[in-house]
């Protein structure tokens, strides 16, 4: 019995692969787990359809991540903080402040999570920061701290 696999089995198959099996085990074990589904032209076919659209969404993910990592590396965001003397900070800088600011000056949306910060900013002065938009795609931009206006 042939049977295209909807979720990874060990010793069977992995997802989306089409795989032959004894008939028992098709019937009295995969299929009514939802494991996989009988291996049919229409079956078949609606895995093809969703393996493409899967495909298609993530080009296009990669696309504006791209688009995104070269707008960025042109920019400069600000940042106040209090500081004591000798331009010191009270705490650091943390990839929160930076998503907000980002949000907040450039109307550009990063996940706090993915923001880079090589060392932590505990000073006023300019640092250079990164960011990780998507697989493969980086984009750096600076981050200037400058101390509140009391």
């Amino acid at each position: 019995m042939k049977v295209l696999m909807l979720k990874d089995v060990k010793g069977t198959g992995s997802e989306g692969e089409i795989v032959n099996v004894s008939d028992g085990f098709g019937r009295n074990y995969l299929i009514p787990r939802k494991l996989a589904v009988p291996a049919d032209a229409k079956n078949i076919n609606a895995a093809k359809i969703k393996k493409a659209a899967e495909e298609h969404r993530i080009d296009v993910q990669r696309k504006v991540a791209r688009e995104l990592a070269s707008g960025m590396s042109d920019l400069t965001v600000r940042i106040y903080a209090k500081s004591g003397e000798n331009g010191r900070l009270f705490g650091s800088i943390t990839g929160k402040e930076i998503a907000d600011a980002l949000k907040e000056q450039y109307d550009l949306s990063v996940d706090k999570k993915k923001i880079r910060i090589a060392d932590p900013i505990k000073a006023l002065g300019i640092y250079e920061v990164g960011a990780h938009m998507f697989e493969q795609t980086d984009a750096t931009f600076k981050v200037e701290v400058l101390p509140v206006k009391e």
